[in-house]
């Protein structure tokens, strides 16, 4: 970052308010927060934060996005990382290893240190939550180690719980499938409910249903996938279709659990999220 770039960085952030602000955005991480949201938690009037808004935004410290009728602010980890990889890069005379705790920062400033968060939860969803969300689940369960938390949910849960042979297959794979079950998505709408960050629909459509509002800050996508309880096929092609669902589902969540989440904003997110649902654009 140039001298000029890094003063209106500071310039901006010259301002209590501002400075809180900031910190309530890089907390909330790449899905950002409401203008309502922040106003709420800073205790500060919708005007007079619209003006602090418009500054920082105009550094490049924060972006806004429109979803739906809300207004979404988040900070560019980007811009925030160029600004204190600025003040402390030169430290003890290219030898930051001798500023005790600044050698860390700068660490954690170049990308260079794993940034410690709160997991990331997905929630996966498909009509019957029998099938393709349960794969997707289980797969991302064991993927995402510590970065991700999985739960799938549907809008017409099945009566029977998951397909037998799904189960068996997650099983031959070495998934543990002791916890899975079919499950309503309102389990995922009250205040007792874990914060979803990410919501991926697998089929076309819920029945015609509408999802529930799962907060503003959620980023969804929609990765439309066959429905093995609809295929009528021999037991030799059904666990091809099985397998080569597996297969999609895997690479997909492979490639969506190496992304570097803290590092990217929502459009960038959002971006990926709907390149994901392309299978070509994944051999690409």
């Amino acid at each position: 970052m140039e001298l000029l770039g890094a003063a209106t960085c500071f310039d901006a952030l010259g301002q209590p308010t501002r400075l809180g602000l900031m910190r309530a955005l890089l907390a909330a991480g790449p899905n950002g927060l409401g203008a309502g949201e922040v106003a709420e938690a800073l205790g500060v009037p919708p005007s007079t934060l619209s003006f602090h808004l418009r500054a920082l935004e105009a550094a490049g410290l924060i972006a806004a996005t429109r979803q739906g009728r809300h207004i979404l602010y988040a900070a560019q980890i980007e811009r925030v990382r160029a600004v204190v990889t600025f003040l402390v890069e030169a430290c003890c005379d290219g030898d930051p290893a001798r500023c005790g705790g600044l050698g860390l920062l700068l660490d954690q400033a170049m990308g260079h240190a794993t940034v410690t968060s709160r997991p990331f939860n997905v929630l996966f969803l498909c009509t019957r939550n029998s099938a393709r969300s349960i794969m997707a689940e289980a797969i991302l369960a064991r993927l995402g180690q510590d970065r991700f938390r999985a739960f799938s949910a549907g809008s017409e849960p099945a009566a029977a719980g998951p397909l037998p042979e799904v189960l068996s297959q997650l099983k031959a794979m070495g998934h543990d499938v002791s916890a899975l079950r079919s499950k309503n998505w309102d389990e995922f709408t009250g205040p007792a409910a874990p914060r979803i960050d990410f919501v991926i629909a697998l089929c076309d459509t819920l029945n015609g249903q509408a999802c529930p509002d799962f907060g503003a800050t959620v980023l969804t996508g929609a990765w439309p996938l066959p429905d093995p309880a609809k295929f009528g096929g021999s037991a030799a092609e059904r666990a091809t279709l099985l397998n080569e669902l597996y297969a999609a589902l895997h690479r997909r969540l492979a490639i969506f659990a190496a992304l570097p989440l803290s590092a990217l904003d929502r459009m960038a997110l959002k971006a990926q999220l709907d390149e994901l649902a392309d299978p070509h654009a994944m051999a690409r």
